[in-house]
């Protein structure tokens, strides 16, 4: 293990966030917003200094491969030092006062959680506004592949930056060079990012509304500009909008680019993206029918709100149309179960992801067939080719880790006198990168009242969620630190 060139790479990975954090500061002086200003330069200051320390420590250092060891620290390191970074404009300005809720707030928007501890967000700033909701979009696609992308000095090293950060069972390359795949990957984003605001701005959105809505879309993150979130624009138009580009952002990014390519059959063959445009269809339609007549008169305003809704639950996205803890229980309870499953591998949302879902469903079904067949042999095919039984129990591993920090996380907000409903579903969220949930942290509600320890604790929940959960827990085992 190489700790100076972990510090090296860090050093320069919140050079970049600095870099990314004079856009929200130009807007503080332009607005004449001092105190923010202020933190922007505080924050900006000290990843400078940093780096020039940097320099002098590793001057002499040559440059080296990184090796797994090295790739599972620096992307740990880089998520609670960007968060920390993330979190001084916030705390020097003012703007969230108390340490632990700015470094809550940052690392929600960095993991793209959309969690928040801010119990009236118009009343923030326009500057602070913007960096919160930057936050999502830089934490989207990954802060680490974009260091890949913008730092071809990482060699081959890369593809353990890459390894260890990217959502999803798999990691596939786009482009035989790592470095290509990065850039090709945030050029897509980028590209979507334009296409998205444009549409809102047609809505009629302007565009400090219409950015930071698309940085919280694409990133499927969820941090809004407005207390009522998307809701309180009370426009169709932008809901349907941001539902398309939500589906989009809970797709695997390879497929966009195969799309992009022209290589349609791939794309309409694929298990997974069938599966995910399965279940949200299901669940819009199982809402739609539940809302019509109870919540809305109309089948538009129905599909409208249920289509908006699953999409934001199920890629983990977070947004609010509307107040879905006022729907019929049916309705609730379908939300309920897509907190479980997430978006696709490969792609900016969180959760279990449905290629897990599909893997140990098949699994499960294969058992029941050895239970007749005992001699039997049944391959477990995904998109027409055999599952290796390394990656069935690596999958079989992450649900048993996952579902295990989701009931640690419930025993710990529960401790600070939460009822069980919240608990559970603060849980889910955090650790799903999801936001909302239910009871005291619906989507009209916030995680300001939990104690300083429970915001420490979902802290590192969305940290764990956000890095797939081996990235994290392996820095926790003996054996990691082992020669």
């Amino acid at each position: 293990m190489n700790p100076v060139l972990v510090y090296k790479i860090i050093s320069y990975l919140m050079v970049i966030i600095s870099g990314f954090m004079t856009i929200p500061a130009g807007i503080a002086l332009f607005k004449g917003e001092s105190a923010e200003f202020s933190g922007f330069l505080t924050a900006i200051s000290i990843a400078l200094i940093n780096f020039v320390l940097m320099l002098i420590i590793t001057r002499r250092k040559k440059n080296q491969n990184l090796t797994a060891k090295d790739g599972f620290l620096f992307v740990t390191l880089s998520w609670v030092f960007a968060s920390l970074l993330g979190s001084i404009p916030y705390y020097v300005s003012g703007a969230i006062p108390e340490f632990v809720n700015a470094v809550f707030e940052a690392m929600s928007g960095l993991s793209t959680t959309g969690a928040s501890i801010l119990t009236d967000i118009e009343s923030l700033p326009s500057s602070i506004l913007f960096w919160r909701s930057l936050t999502h979009w830089l934490g989207g696609m990954g802060i680490v592949v974009l260091t890949v992308a913008v730092l071809p000095l990482l060699g081959i090293g890369g593809l353990q930056l890459i390894k260890a950060e990217a959502p999803g069972p798999t990691v596939d390359k786009i482009t035989p060079r790592i470095t290509e795949t990065a850039k090709i990957l945030w050029l897509i984003y980028a590209g979507l990012t334009f296409a998205e605001t444009i549409l809102l701005m047609l809505g009629g959105m302007d565009l400090f509304d219409a950015l930071t809505h698309t940085f919280g879309t694409l990133a499927t993150g969820g941090f809004s500009t407005r207390n009522s979130s998307v809701g309180a624009f009370n426009s169709a138009y932008i809901d349907w909008v941001i539902t398309a580009f939500m589906v989009m952002a809970g797709i695997n990014f390879t497929l966009h680019f195969r799309f992009m390519s022209g290589r349609y059959r791939d794309v309409l063959k694929d298990t997974e993206l069938k599966a995910y445009l399965g279940i949200f269809a299901a669940a819009t339609i199982l809402i739609t029918w539940n809302l019509l007549g109870n919540s809305y008169d109309s089948i538009a305003d129905a599909l409208r709100f249920a289509g908006f809704q699953a999409a934001s639950i199920l890629t983990t996205t977070g947004y609010a149309s509307a107040d879905f803890e006022k729907w019929p229980a049916m309705s609730q309870t379908v939300l309920f179960m897509l907190m479980f499953i997430g978006g696709c591998s490969g792609s900016t949302g969180g959760g279990i992801k449905v290629i897990r879902i599909i893997t140990l469903l098949k699994q499960g079904f294969n058992e029941m067939k050895y239970l007749l067949h005992s001699k039997g042999v049944f391959a477990l095919r995904i998109n027409g080719h055999p599952v290796k039984k390394d990656i069935i129990y690596a999958i079989s591993g992450f649900f048993f880790l996952y579902i295990l920090m989701i009931l640690i996380t419930t025993i710990v907000a529960a401790s600070s006198g939460s009822d069980l409903l919240t608990s559970f579903t603060s849980a889910l969220a955090t650790v799903g990168n999801i936001g909302p949930g239910f009871g005291l942290i619906g989507p009209t509600d916030n995680f300001s009242f939990f104690p300083a320890y429970v915001k420490w604790f979902f802290c590192f929940s969305m940290l764990v969620g956000r890095l797939e959960l081996y990235t994290v827990l392996i820095l926790l085992t003996v054996t990691f630190w082992r020669r």
